[in-house]
Order: structure tokens, then C-alpha cells, then sequence
């Protein structure tokens, strides 16, 4: 399944070009300004009243505010934990009126650095805003240990100091999910830079004998499974593709939006990321049938593993998987696509 069907390829430019330029506040609108993985790997509050064991009423308070904060703005979950380790350690998840200088609240931020006023501070949901605001400025912040993300955040004295509260705030977080985190580690990339796209076996190869027009792999895997970059690069596309048409994302509803059928023709919702600077030449990878909306836009630089996007069964599907296509040149077509499992192993990924 996955080959994109199109009616005219000035309707293809077209939505390109729409989602060149409104890409970013379409991701602002879905994910809350966290264009990237907040919409994939936020995990769901499910126990807002819950009382964390070992903290009082006012810490509780206050860590369901950071926790209620990180899930309104849709940060990651691993960005939660981040949060209230922070907290926990410069203020012992206490809004305190004064501290270090003229530091305040329960991140310690300060009004002569910019970071608002004492009274603003003071607020719990308006310093959590502030710091995750600061910690989605960090790059590549969800794989750093969580001493350097938050002390690329806090600028602390003392960095190391964070390491004790990790794993208190991850029970605190957990408290308030259910008793579970979402799997959004990151994952090993190999050393060409490069990683498997999903988990899951290969159900449907390469341009097989039965499907000579299969330009790609399919890998099964469950409903909402992570889809990541299979390298670091530049995305190009953002479409759902189906039934002979392609659509630019709105934030609205789109035919993408339900599950598809193998008469329907079309990749459904999918990304196209160009790879450029391989020894190759310029590399695309195609990720096809998502469930919804992608949680990347035009333009966006990526990195390899950075989830963009979660396992559906859009367009021509019959049920959910991933449909992954590898083409040697920008841009892809059906004559520069190339058996994709045979890439990734010459690469040092299994698959």
C-alpha cells in the first residue's frame, strides 16, 4: 500500500506551497506551539486530583499545576518530569516569595532576567508556562540527560543538583497519568545515522512478484505506534493524500482522518523528509498511512528518531502499519524509489 495518487500535480504544488506558509501555525494550533513531538509522546492526565505519596497539600498543589500545564501546552512527558525535578529541587515544589537574589516561585526564575514579574512568578501556572517555554528552546532537549536540560534552562550553580529528582518526579508525574508513562525514549542510531522507522515485522516487501507496483515496505505494527525520522533532515511534505486528491492540513477534519481501504487508492496522511549530504546524493523517505495529522511541517529540520507522526491505516490500507519508501533524489518519484529494508541494513539498522 502507499503510492501517492494525485489528479494534477499543480494541486500538489499548490498545497505545498499553503503549507509552506502556514505550516507553522497549523503545528502551533495542534500542538500548542511545540511543532515537533508534543502532540506524540504527551502523555494523558487521568488522576488530576491525585496526591503523590511524600507531599504535602501545597506541593501537590502545585506539581498537578506543572503537570496540568505541560499536558495544556501538549510538551512531552519526559518534558513533565523535567519540570517538577526542577521545581522539587529549587524550591521543594514550594512557591516561595523571595530566594537567591531576586529569585522567586517554584522555579527560582528571576524578574531582573526576564522572566516576568514577582507576581507573575508567584502564579504556578505562569512559571511552568515560562519554563516549558524555555525547555522546548533546548535543542535536542528530550535526549539530554535531565541535569543538562534543565540546567540549560535554570543556569544553576549547581547542575548536578537535579539528579536526585528524577526519580521522585518521575513517581509524581506518574501519579497523575494512571500509574504509566508513555514509551517515548529515544533510540539508538547507528553509526551512519540512521534508524528503523518503527518496530515490527516487514509484512509486505519490495515491489514483489504480486505487487510489482509496491514502490516501498510495509511494517506492521499497532495503532498509534511512534513513526520516527528514519535520519536527520529536512522535511519536505506534509499531505493527506486519498482517493486521487491531496489536501493541505487545516486542523480540521479531513478524509485522512478515518481509515482508509484498499480500494481507495492514496497514502493517506504522510511525510516526505529529504536527507541531503549522503554519500549517495540526496536521499527521501516517504512514511505513509498515519492515523492522524502529522506532528511535523514543511521546512522542519529533523533529527534521526525524532518521532513525526503515529501508525494508522489512512488511504489504501488495510489495516494499520507503516508504509516506508526509500528514493536515491530529490524529488521522489517512482523511478528513483529503491528497496528500502537492503538501505537501512547497508546503514547499520536491522530490519
Amino acid at each position: 500500500m502507499g503510492r501517492v495518487i494525485t489528479l494534477a500535480v499543480t494541486i500538489v504544488l499548490a498545497v505545498v506551497v499553503i503549507i509552506g506558509a502556514a505550516g507553522a501555525g497549523i503545528a502551533s494550533l495542534l500542538f500548542g506551539g511545540t511543532a515537533g513531538t508534543g502532540g506524540l509522546c504527551a502523555a494523558t492526565v487521568t488522576a488530576p486530583n491525585a496526591t503523590p505519596a511524600g507531599l504535602t497539600a501545597e506541593q501537590t498543589s502545585n506539581a498537578a499545576a506543572i503537570v496540568a500545564v505541560g499536558a495544556r501546552m501538549r510538551v512531552p512527558v519526559r518534558g513533565w518530569v523535567i519540570a517538577v525535578a526542577t521545581a522539587r529541587q529549587e524550591s521543594g515544589l514550594i512557591s516561595l516569595s523571595s530566594g537567591d537574589r531576586d529569585s522567586v516561585g517554584l522555579f527560582q526564575q528571576r524578574p531582573s532576567q526576564g522572566w516576568g514579574t514577582p507576581a507573575q512568578l508567584l502564579d504556578p501556572d505562569y512559571a511552568a508556562t515560562r519554563f516549558y517555554e524555555a525547555l522546548l528552546r533546548v535543542p535536542d532537549w528530550q535526549t539530554l540527560p535531565l541535569t543538562e536540560a534543565a540546567q540549560a534552562v535554570q543556569g544553576s550553580a549547581y547542575p548536578d543538583a537535579y539528579a536526585d529528582d528524577e526519580q521522585p518526579a518521575t513517581a509524581i508525574v506518574t501519579a497523575y497519568t494512571g500509574g504509566t508513562l508513555p514509551g517515548c525514549d529515544p533510540v539508538a542510531v547507528s553509526a551512519s545515522g540512521w534508524v528503523r522507522p518503527v518496530p515490527g515485522p516487514v509484512v509486505s516487501g519490495f515491489r514483489t512478484s504480486s505487487r510489482p507496483g509496491h514502490d516501498g515496505i510495509d511494517i506492521g505494527a499497532p495503532r498509534h505506534t511512534l513513526i520516527r525520522a528514519a535520519s536527520a533532515g529536512v522535511v519536505v511534505t506534509v499531505l493527506c493524500n486519498v482517493a486521487g486528491r491531496s489536501y493541505t492540513p487545516t486542523g480540521g477534519t479531513l478524509p485522512c482522518d478515518v481509515d482508509g481501504n484498499p480500494q481507495i487508492g492514496g497514502c493517506g496522511w504522510y511525510v516526505q523528509i529529504r536527507h541531503p549530504g549522503q554519500p549517495t546524493g540526496d536521499v527521501v523517505t516517504r512514511y505513509c498511512h498515519m492515523v492522524r495529522q502529522p506532528a511535523v511541517t514543511v521546512g522542519q529540520t529533523v533529527t534521526a528518531g525524532q518521532p513525526i507522526g503515529l501508525v494508522g491505516s489512512s488511504g489504501n490500507s488495510s489495516g494499520p502499519h507503516l508504509h516506508f519508501e526509500v528514493h536515491s533524489g530529490y524529488p521522489a518519484t517512482e523511478a528513483n524509489a529503491i528497496e528500502p529494508a537492503g538501505f537501512l541494513r547497508y546503514r547499520g539498522v536491522s530490519i
